[in-house]
This record gives C-alpha cells, structure tokens and sequence, in this order.
C-alpha cells in the first residue's frame, strides 16, 4: 500500500499595500466630516458634480453617498437639482438636550466614586481641549468635548445606554462646532464646567456633578436656539 504523500506546506497570506476604501465611502466620509464641521453651512446646495470634481470620482458613487446622508437627517435630495444642507432645526435641539440630560445626569450619578481611570481618561480630555482651544481647531475642540462626556456615559457600565448616547453623536459634534462659531467665548466657559464636572467626581460628591451636567448641556440649549432665526 503506498504511503501517502505529504500535505503541502501552507502559506502564509501575502500582505501588502492597504487597499483604498471604495470611492462611495470616501466620498461619504469626505461630506461627511464637512457637514459636522459645518464647511458645507446649512441652506448650502450642493451639486453631485461639484462633490465629484472636489474628491475627484464620478457621479455615481457620490449620488451613493448623498443618499446614505440623506437617511442619517444630513441633507434634503431634490433631483436634478442637488442636495440641500439642512440646518440644525430648534426642534433637534432641544430633543437632543433632553436625551443628553437623561443619560449624562444619570451617568455622572453612577459614576460617583469614579475610579482612577475615568479621572485620568477625563483629564485627558481636559487638557486637549484646552490645547485645540489655544491651536483655533474648533472641530477638534468639538470631537474633545463629546470624547469628555462619552466616557461618563461609558463609565455607568450600561451598554444600552451607551449605543443610545453613540446615536447621538454627529448630531452633538455638528451642534458644538455650531455654538463655538457663533459665541467663540463659549469655549473657555465649556472647559471652567467641564472643570467642574471632574472635580465633583474626583470629590466623590454625586449631587455636584449632576447639578454641573444640568448647567452645562442646558446652555446647549439656550445658545444654540439663541443662533437659528
């Protein structure tokens, strides 16, 4: 009986260069990160062969991520026309608001006694604030702010809650670069309350932090429904 032969030796995958994402997501996340940091202001109308020229791809993969936009509530198609930037709308608002301060409230209650982590994780966040503040990055001060808040959120250990807070995130990045254009004095006072936030939890003291919350993204509100006419 002959002996069988011998199994060939397996070979590792070849690795090479990282593909390019497809040009439909490219150009989504191009519109995107314009759309949050409000380089395409809302009432713009915006062409598909404006977006092509811009990220150099043809029509079809931007019509592609014109209409993935337009479910996430971004923008308004009209066809032959263009897409329409919409505006943060009054309503928006303040539904964020409301969602904001029942997770953020109850999150900074639980979060107290806050362990080392989160205290190192927020101040963290603090200082970079501080930092894209002092460099005029209004985005990055953004993007620092909601990262900030996040992890009290994060911190509570309910994994429902935290996919319900992670929905609400562009609409909250695009809201903050908003406010901060409109009122760029805004800036210092967010850090002296997130200030605030970080040593009620580092004191241990729940009710500080969640009367600190309460003020804090309450003034959300009031400035941003102060800018839409």
């Amino acid at each position: 009986m002959p002996s069988p032969s011998p199994a060939a030796p397996t070979r590792a995958p070849r690795t090479g260069p990282a593909k390019p994402p497809p040009a439909a997501e490219r150009v989504y996340n191009h519109l995107k990160d314009a759309l949050l940091e409000r380089r395409y202001e809302g009432g713009m109308l915006l062409t598909e062969g404006e977006l092509a020229d811009a990220v150099g791809v043809s029509r079809t993969p931007v019509r592609e991520a014109l209409l993935r936009l337009e479910v996430e509530g971004l923008i308004k198609l009209y066809p032959k026309k263009g897409a329409l930037v919409l505006p943060v709308s009054a309503q928006e608002i303040a539904d964020v608001v409301e969602t904001r301060l029942l997770v953020e409230k109850h999150a900074a209650a639980k979060a107290v006694p806050a362990g080392e982590a989160l205290i190192d994780e927020l101040a963290q966040a603090l200082e970079t604030m501080r930092e894209q503040a002092a460099a005029g990055d209004l985005a990055a001060v953004s993007v620092a702010d909601r990262a900030f808040h996040a992890a009290i959120v994060r911190s509570a250990g309910n994994q429902i809650l935290e996919r319900l807070y992670e929905q609400l995130r562009d609409r909250q990045l695009r809201m903050g670069v908003a406010v901060m254009h409109s009122h760029p004095d805004r800036i210092a006072k967010n850090i002296a309350e997130h200030t605030e936030i970080l040593q009620a939890l580092r004191a241990g003291d729940a009710d500080a932090a969640t009367e600190a919350v309460q003020r804090h993204v309450s003034w959300v509100r009031h400035l941003a429904q102060g800018d839409e006419r």
